[in-house]
């Protein structure tokens, strides 16, 4: 940040009294700016025992499967935006909605909230930001065209789950790990 967005100031870097790290400072009016983590909410929609994938019509991960999920708005919850994702991106409206999966993601300061739910009336379509959607058994999921690490995950662990029908809510850190070459 370079200027306060408050009076204009040029802003510093510095760790303001009763803090422990830095932030931006407006020397002028005082004003702390703060940088919170982006929170993505999705769902895991069924119909039956098929569960409702998604193909990118974005980058990144263009063309490949995931769930439906995306950034947070302002004033809404995470089970609202949860449902909005759904409806943006699968034309689905996520009804019985649970708390399913939490993972944090300190590396890139994300913090990913997903929510199991079935869809209204079984309608579900392609929204701005998907090729196509399409329900998929557990057997015919196309494990090697999932978008993300993270929807792997929590696709197996859902199917497991499925089979007790108990569906504890589960928070993960996902490290960045450096891939070694060679």
């Amino acid at each position: 940040m370079k200027y306060c967005s408050k009076c204009a100031h040029e802003t510093v870097r510095e760790i303001p009294e009763g803090e422990d790290r830095e932030r931006d400072v407006c020397p002028a009016c005082k004003e702390i700016f703060y940088v919170n983590p982006k929170v993505i909410v999705g769902c895991i929609p069924t119909i039956g025992d098929k569960v409702l994938l998604c193909k990118r019509a974005i980058e990144p991960r263009y063309g490949k499967w995931t769930l439906p999920a995306g950034f947070m708005e302002n004033r809404e919850t995470t089970e609202e935006g949860a449902a909005r994702e759904t409806w943006e991106e699968a034309e689905a409206r996520a009804v019985n909605m649970a708390l399913y999966r939490i993972f944090d993601v300190p590396h890139i300061s994300q913090v990913y909230v997903f929510y199991r739910c079935d869809v209204l009336d079984e309608k579900f379509g392609a929204g701005s930001e998907s090729l196509e959607s399409k329900l998929y058994a557990e057997d015919e999921i196309p494990w090697d065209e999932l978008a993300f690490p993270v929807v792997i995950e929590m696709l197996r662990e859902f199917f497991e789950d499925r089979k007790t029908q108990e569906f504890p809510v589960r928070n993960s850190t996902i490290r960045y790990q450096k891939r070694r070459a060679g």
